[in-house]
């Protein structure tokens, strides 16, 4: 009777073993994606007429190679919104040796992600192999490995595997789409058709352990939505606020990479207005989210704003852009803040206090974006310029509009008049500023003669002024004698 109720207890066991081990495996167990929805050549709008040529030269070349090749991402979703792409990515199952071996214009880049640039001139098609699960990397017998950081965070990431795999680590389900120049066809693997006609961000997969792989997401289905004028779905968007400490994990130089896509494809305000929101700003730029937080920091706001409109404008209409202009006016009242606590605290002159506080600024902000020395010196050079405006005497005027960086700096004087005029600050301060920038656009578009007679004018004003100080102080010097 005891024997026969041990080997009962132990069915029992071995039954529970059994069934707690499925309900495991079906939970660890990825979402299958063998079974795409597939778009044949009339039923979606995706034609090689849309697709850059050398996009197709590679395309056609790792197909003849005896590979599987397909346009992914946003190159596909650009198309289906009637949109025109700007680039054009590729998913192949050849590794970065192999892809390299057919193109000697190839060069491999990245070690958390290995990719294949294929360079033709100024364009650059960026190939990359299908990756794979991190749990089966043993047995495919892949030759590179993953790594993560205690945060869940990807720190290498070579695993390859099939398109399936590949489709399922994408991001976005916007960017699981795949079209094959060999059958004309849409491979959809996360419903991301319907997802760009329903103008939706959503993540494929838990959204925490997705941002918690790649904090950068979260700038990503920012960027989307402002771009693509979508929706972040509400899954996607919840817990954005709570990670956003991970931003904290991200290299500055990848921040820098960030910034760029960010305020300098047209969509600055939108994305700074996100970023704010979602407490992702201050990763970006400490110093300034810490002013924007304190009440008495009323023209902060409004001055990153317009440079932002300006911004956008600029690379709306095809103009020129510089990165510098725009981090120039970010750190502008910081810069300023740091000046004067410096000259409260120190008998520096001006000039030193300028430049000890550049150094300051320059080192904190460092440590969040790693802006390259091209763009710290076109900022200085900004900076600088806004008290050579000031300066109109002799022959300084013409030497300040002979600065290479003239036209940054009086753009960044425009700026500055306009936010001061608009609040309630100094009038004679306001007043000034107007009125040299005025002087300004009048100066550098008129004839030499004419430009001899404001500058006449300027001096004759300030020794006008310079007289005036002196009655004054003529009769405070004797009320203090007296006294």
């Amino acid at each position: 009777m005891i024997k026969l109720g041990s080997t009962i207890i132990k069915s029992v066991i071995n039954l529970c073993k059994k069934v707690l081990g499925k309900t495991r495996k079906s939970q660890s167990k990825q979402p299958s994606f063998d079974e795409p929805k597939i778009l044949s050549r009339d039923q979606h709008p995706v034609s090689r007429k849309s697709i850059s040529h050398n996009a197709l030269k590679v395309l056609y070349r790792l197909n003849s190679g005896g590979y599987d090749a397909y346009l992914v991402g946003g190159g596909v979703r650009d198309i289906l919104l009637g949109l025109e792409p700007k680039d054009f990515d590729i998913a192949t199952n050849a590794t970065p040796e192999q892809i390299k071996s057919l193109f000697r214009n190839c060069r491999l880049i990245g070690r958390r992600f290995r990719l294949a640039h294929i360079v033709f001139g100024r364009e650059i098609i960026e190939v990359a192999t299908f990756r794979g699960h991190h749990e089966n990397s043993e047995e495919k017998n892949c030759q590179k490995t993953s790594k993560q950081s205690e945060d869940g965070m990807l720190l290498r990431d070579n695993i390859y595997g099939n398109i399936e795999e590949d489709a399922e680590r994408r991001d976005f389900t916007i960017n699981a789409l795949y079209y094959s120049a060999k059958d004309f066809k849409v491979y959809d693997f996360a419903n991301g058709v319907a997802d760009v006609y329903a103008k939706q961000i959503r993540l494929i997969g838990d959204p925490e352990t997705r941002y918690r792989e790649d904090p950068v997401r979260m700038l990503r289905a920012i960027r989307f939505a402002t771009k693509l004028d979508m929706n972040i779905q509400a899954d996607t968007k919840a817990p954005i606020k709570e990670l956003a400490p991970l931003m904290a994990n991200i290299p500055p130089a990848r921040l820098f990479e960030e910034f760029l896509k960010l305020f300098m494809s047209g969509k600055a305000l939108d994305n700074f207005h996100q970023l704010r929101d979602y407490n992702l700003f201050q990763y970006f730029f400490p110093a300034v989210d810490q002013q924007l937080n304190q009440q008495s920091q009323v023209y902060l706001a409004d001055f990153i704003c317009l440079a932002m409109k300006n911004t956008d404008h600029r690379v709306n209409t095809d103009q020129r852009v510089t990165p510098a202009f725009l981090f120039a006016a970010m750190l502008w009242y910081p810069m300023q803040e740091q000046i004067q606590r410096l000259n409260s605290d120190t008998q520096l002159t001006p000039q030193d206090a300028f430049f000890a506080a550049l150094s300051e600024i320059m080192s904190e902000q460092q440590r969040s974006i790693a802006i390259p020395k091209r763009f710290q010196a076109v900022m200085k050079d900004i900076w600088i310029l806004q008290d050579k405006l000031s300066r109109r005497e002799g022959k300084r005027a013409f030497k300040t509009l002979e600065h290479p960086k003239f036209r940054a700096g009086y753009d960044f004087l425009l700026l500055r008049a306009e936010i001061e005029s608009a609040g309630n600050q100094d009038a004679e301060k306001t007043s000034s500023l107007q009125e040299l920038a005025k002087w300004w656009g009048d100066f550098q578009h008129s004839n030499a003669e004419t430009q001899q007679v404001m500058i006449k004018s300027v001096g004759q004003s300030r020794s006008g002024s310079r007289r005036t100080t002196r009655k004054r102080r003529k009769p405070r010097a004797a009320a203090g004698n007296e006294a």
